[in-house]
């Protein structure tokens, strides 16, 4: 069927609103987004619905939600075991709109790398001159980093000039993590701790208790101990951090990364059959992914 330009415009509007909100969406909220009359939008919605890309629900917490006719129509062609590439904008994850596909442009200049960011979800979440981080992709886990140059909101397409392109490692974190772990036992001062971070210059160890895990104490939380005034004789478990991060050693590196930023933590550590057995640091990832 042939859609006007403005019922397709309606028509993505709708279904990037309904993956943000997992809801039915208001003519309104559509209208706000493409900046036109919300009658407008109403009538055209009608026309939609007459011919099955839309249905109605009604009550005061009702809108409109896209059928899967409309997937089709719009050639969103989403497979149930299909991965979510997401792309950020300047820093903040834009729900409710996926990368589909990747075309770069100019890849063989020598100065310029330009590429077309087909989307699954609106093009009108985008300005010109925003930078966007796209990924990591399923395959080859590529990060693309680059800035909005152009946009082409009737095909849902972006036009980006590149400004970093990596692949993350796949390998598992145990060939990052340090090891042997250097610990603390909880009956340990915070005079012990410094003479562990001083002989063996680490930043951070976490603190054991009959063979298990009870929190991490670093640099950072013994000066805060020093600045409040508290004896080097104060055991450790006075001033460590008790929501520590564990991750299994076969977790691949890739999928840490994420954790790190999401917590804005600085460690995590590595456990094999529920015992620690190593530690990975953002400076671990950095060394080998330096552009994080």
């Amino acid at each position: 069927m042939d859609l006007s330009l403005i019922q397709k415009d309606i028509l993505i509007t709708l279904i990037t609103l309904y993956h943000q909100h997992s809801r039915s969406i208001k003519g309104e909220d559509i209208a706000d987004v493409i900046r036109r009359n919300p009658g407008t939008v109403r009538n055209q919605m009608q026309a939609l619905k007459t011919i099955g890309l839309v249905d109605g629900i009604p009550g005061p917490k009702g809108g409109y939600i896209p059928t899967a006719l409309a997937y089709k129509e719009l050639n969103l062609n989403i497979s149930e075991g299909d991965y979510d590439v997401s792309i950020s904008r300047n820093g903040e994850i834009v729900k409710g709109v996926n990368v589909t596909e990747i075309d770069f442009t100019t890849l063989c200049n020598p100065d310029i790398c330009h590429a077309v960011i087909k989307l699954i979800g609106s093009a009108k979440f985008f300005e010109i001159g925003d930078q966007i981080t796209i990924g990591p992709t399923p395959v080859n886990k590529l990060v693309i980093k680059g800035e909005v140059f152009g946009k082409d909101e009737s095909e849902q397409s972006l036009l980006i000039s590149t400004s970093e392109m990596v692949s993350l490692p796949k390998k598992e974190i145990r060939y990052y993590m340090s090891a042997p772990l250097k610990t603390l036992q909880s009956s340990a001062t915070l005079r012990e701790t410094i003479t562990l971070f001083n002989t063996n210059h680490i930043h951070g160890a976490p603190v054991i208790d009959r063979g298990k895990l009870r929190g991490i104490i670093t640099m950072s939380d013994i000066t805060k101990a020093i600045e409040n005034e508290l004896p080097l004789a104060t055991k450790v478990t006075a001033v460590m951090t008790t929501d520590v991060v564990e991750v299994p050693s076969n977790t691949k590196l890739f999928e840490v990364v994420r954790r790190f930023k999401e917590r804005e933590i600085g460690r995590i550590i590595v456990v094999e059959d529920g015992k620690p057995v190593g530690i990975l640091t953002h400076s671990d990832i950095i060394r080998v992914f330096p552009s994080l």
